[in-house]
């Protein structure tokens, strides 16, 4: 599944060639995880203003509104003058004065919606209980262990969940708790203002290292000019199980954890 790391470089690829361009016209592939919510129509002739991201949706913002797109467990952006006429798994186009914008999901998870606004009902059922951004100035240390203290599920899936910071993704998340030393079963409640300023810190180096590297492609994530992510090419724990430890040398040690996989090195990363 794209993370937040995948977003945002889907975001940076295109972001600035598209600023500026007039909509021509949609063309709809088969149904998504959720309805466009409009009449195609209506987003002909609107021009788009910018495209930002909030967690792993990219809003586009229009003259109109704003479309928000989901790149769900397997979708892609793909955005160029002269691309081919849609394929079997491409279920989005957006034909606009400065090129085709192009959403290519073959599980279909993904998603395009429209919105009058950001505060519509829609949108905001979309995006309203997303935490704080982890890149951004308001992913403060201290209000983030207040946050940890009164949860008492397993500190990954807090992370997970998206409610305290949003877009730490299962790669991520294994990585960032590996960087700070905590085991991803701990409690997050049981978590110390020393451990959770550290897990803070760990968080947006392994994401902003993430977003250096392109993201990370493990099966056919590419950004909206077509290339690959190689952060998993430097990953220390994921989907490196029975590999030693980039530290310790102990073999790296997988588990499942809601329904997902986690590595963690039981040496560096105490409970």
């Amino acid at each position: 599944m794209p993370e937040l790391p995948e977003v945002e470089v889907t975001r940076l690829s295109f972001a600035d060639r598209i600023a500026g361009a007039t909509i021509l016209g949609l063309q709809m592939g088969k149904p998504l995880r959720w309805p466009l919510g409009c009449d195609p129509v209506q987003l002909v002739g609107q021009t788009v203003l910018r495209v930002r991201r909030r967690g792993k949706y990219l809003l586009l913002d229009t003259t109109g509104g704003l479309l928000l797109i989901h790149l769900g467990m397997s979708g892609s952006l793909g955005f160029a003058t002269n691309l081919p006429a849609p394929g079997k798994h491409d279920h989005f186009d957006m034909r606009t004065t400065a090129g085709c914008l192009r959403l290519h999901d073959p599980r279909r998870f993904g998603a395009v919606v429209y919105a009058p606004a950001e505060d519509d009902t829609g949108a905001r059922k979309l995006l309203g209980r997303l935490g704080v951004e982890p890149l951004g100035p308001d992913f403060d240390a201290v209000a983030f262990h207040a946050a940890l203290q009164v949860r008492q599920t397993a500190i990954k899936q807090v992370l997970l969940a998206g409610e305290i910071v949003v877009g730490v993704g299962n790669i991520y998340a294994s990585e960032a708790l590996f960087m700070a030393g905590i085991r991803p079963t701990v409690r997050a409640a049981k978590i110390s203002k020393p451990r959770a300023a550290r897990l803070h810190a760990a968080i947006r180096e392994v994401l902003a290292q993430a977003v250096a590297k392109g993201g990370s492609t493990l099966k056919d994530f590419s950004n909206a000019q077509g290339e690959s992510g190689y952060f998993q090419l430097e990953a220390r724990v994921y989907d490196r199980a029975g590999l030693p430890c980039t530290v310790c040398s102990a073999p790296i040690r997988s588990m499942r954890q809601g329904q997902r996989s986690t590595f963690f090195c039981v040496n560096c990363q105490k409970p």
